[in-house]
């Protein structure tokens, strides 16, 4: 039986998501934009799936608009933003250890010629928000923190960031990638304080290939794509009804159990922990404030992407870094203070609801077979 631990990079659509994609795919398959009653009852499934994410981040159904993904999501916020607001306003400011998505699309803007200042984490590998504030000024058009770190489960402090920018400059545009962090941690687009949010259907066992964004009422941005009325002509194109509804069906699903899911991959995370360090040159990366749904351990001696490959020959599956890297090194671990000896050895561990205790004890199994097979006989 395998023992898959990569619920980071994606998840297994649930039953619920199975289900409406189904259902839409076999009996509401007309064009949401016709106007008989094919397309009505199409355009009807999207606009229930719209509730059903708006529900989930406590806003109104017209903030959500739906995309392929998450990296579409963030492409638009961050070029829509940059568009609508720096004409004048020629500077930004990102995390250092953000997703690759939003990394690229800030690397483009500086080619454009925005001033874009990266913070990277203190010494204690910790994003500090006063210095996030302190390079926010009047001439800042868009800010982005994300939610949860992808690859080490920190939870960035978007809250007191957020808060203390908006209060200081209130016409600053907040992005989150929120991704790792939607119905997995608690929040709302309210607390969060950010004009602009990413979340993805894959993540939270919903299909690949479907995402959304929200977007404060008041805030403007400018389409990437033209061509059609759709999605308040900011994502235009035909909707693929059967991703929305499967997404709008996990959103659901994953509401409602949101809090005996984190119960149990809290618990899962610990025996992993217990198990990891009661073993010889396991290092594990925990962050103070950490999602339970991530776990970054480092095991000296072994390159990741070796200790990927064989772990996979055992049928348990893990990751060594951000799945959109495909095994190359992000940076992103160093940023966050972890020497490149270790960063090199690292592999992360993501969980859901439904791993197992066997699933903990087939990677420990795993990782001491490999330390004996790889290093010890060397």
């Amino acid at each position: 039986m395998a023992a898959y631990l990569d619920n980071a990079a994606t998840t297994k659509p649930c039953a619920e998501c199975i289900e409406a994609m189904t259902d839409a795919m076999q009996n509401t398959y007309g064009n949401p934009s016709s106007l008989h009653r094919m397309g009505l009852d199409a355009q009807l499934v999207v606009d229930d799936a719209r509730k059903q994410i708006a529900a989930a981040l406590a806003c109104e159904p017209g903030c959500i608009t739906f995309t392929s993904g998450a990296t579409e999501s963030n492409n638009l916020a961050i070029f829509g933003a940059a568009g609508a607001y720096g004409k004048r306003q020629r500077k930004v400011v990102v995390t250092a250890v953000e997703h690759a998505s939003v990394r690229a699309a800030y690397d483009q803007l500086e080619k454009q010629g925005f001033e874009v200042v990266r913070i990277s984490p203190n010494t204690n590998g910790e994003i500090d928000p006063d210095a996030f504030l302190a390079e926010i000024d009047e001439n800042t058009c868009l800010a982005s923190m994300m939610l949860v770190n992808n690859e080490t489960g920190a939870v960035l402090p978007v809250r007191r960031a957020f808060y203390a920018a908006k209060r200081k400059f209130p016409k600053l545009i907040t992005h989150c990638d929120a991704v790792q962090g939607f119905l997995k941690i608690g929040f709302t687009a309210a607390e969060l304080n950010a004009d602009l949010i990413s979340v993805s259907g894959h993540k939270i066992h919903g299909a690949k290939g479907v995402g959304a964004l929200y977007m404060k009422k008041g805030v403007r941005l400018t389409p990437l794509l033209y061509g059609g009325e759709q999605e308040q002509k900011l994502r235009p194109g035909t909707e693929s009804v059967p991703l929305i509804a499967g997404f709008g069906a996990a959103a659901a699903a994953m509401r409602k159990s949101m809090a005996q899911r984190t119960e149990r991959v809290t618990a899962l995370r610990n025996e992993c922990i217990r198990q990891l360090s009661s073993m010889e040159d396991v290092i594990l990366h925990q962050p103070e404030d950490c999602s339970p749904y991530i776990l970054s351990a480092a095991i000296k001696g072994l390159r990741a992407e070796t200790l990927l490959h064989f772990l996979a020959e055992r049928q348990v599956y893990v990751s060594s870094g951000s799945a959109c890297s495909k095994g190359k090194p992000s940076g992103v671990l160093r940023a966050f203070r972890i020497p490149d000896g270790l960063a090199d050895s690292t592999i992360r561990i993501s969980f859901c609801a439904e791993n197992t205790a066997y699933d903990i004890k087939c990677l420990a199994e795993g990782i001491a077979a490999a330390q004996q097979q790889l290093i010890h006989k060397r």
